[in-house]
């Protein structure tokens, strides 16, 4: 049951033109245009080697934590959850597909991305495990936030919401804008975002061919945890 409602749930996220400019369009769009075009400052080396790891954490953050969000939300308001919830499908059964979806489209999202990248010449380097565990780190933070989103707040006020963290992330978690470039009291406050530490880690290893960073997927893990313990908590069906 929970394979074939996780499949269903790939489908219409696949189908939806609106999650598909969110977790697809925009993404590919910002590392094409930022790796080509001499916008930003990306500091020494290709523009891409800075751009491919945080575009990578802008995927998962548009799938886990904005698509999710704004589609359970309204899964909730038109009483779908409700329905669901009746079914012989257990609610952790449903969230465990919901999860696997989410799984799925991220490993087409990051192969998508890594294609590109590569035709823009990146040279990603480091421990694909390492890559593998931060993106399950970053999935679970982002998850936990927009699933305690959806289930606490009305529907739309979650899809005002979930776009707008998903822009204040996109500007100010290092994506495409180092931290550097921002004053020293907001570097320190916005390091501890997870899209930065997701940012950062992905960077550390892709482009640096560093170790597994603890210290970031510490961060992720102070996120997730709390995130997902929360969302369990105050989660309301209906």
């Amino acid at each position: 049951m929970i394979a074939a409602q996780a499949a269903l749930e790939t489908r219409m996220l696949l189908r939806n033109g609106e999650q598909l400019l969110l977790t697809v369009v925009i993404p590919s769009l910002l590392l094409v245009l930022f790796s080509t075009v001499d916008v930003v400052d990306t500091g020494a080396g290709r523009a891409v080697d800075f751009l491919a790891p945080g575009v990578l954490a802008l995927a998962v953050m548009s799938t886990a934590f904005t698509g999710q969000a704004i589609a359970t939300g309204f899964e909730r308001r038109y009483g779908v959850l409700k329905r669901l919830g009746a079914s012989p499908l257990p609610r952790w059964g449903l969230m465990a597909a919901k999860t696997l979806a989410v799984l799925v489209t991220e490993v087409l999202q990051v192969a998508l991305l890594t294609l590109i990248a590569l035709g823009l010449g990146w040279s990603p380097q480091g421990n694909p495990l390492s890559v593998a565990l931060l993106l399950v780190a970053g999935t679970a933070a982002f998850s936990g936030l927009g699933l305690l989103m959806a289930g606490t707040l009305r529907a739309e006020a979650t899809l005002a919401a979930a776009n707008l963290v998903f822009l204040l992330l996109l500007v100010g978690g290092g994506v495409i804008v180092p931290l550097d470039r921002f004053p020293d009291a907001a570097q320190t406050v916005l390091a501890l975002l997870p899209i930065s530490a997701l940012s950062d880690g992905l960077r550390d290893v892709l482009r640096d061919g560093a170790a597994l960073p603890w210290g970031e997927l510490g961060i992720l893990a102070g996120w997730a945890v709390p995130g997902l313990a929360a969302a369990a908590r105050f989660f309301r069906w209906e």
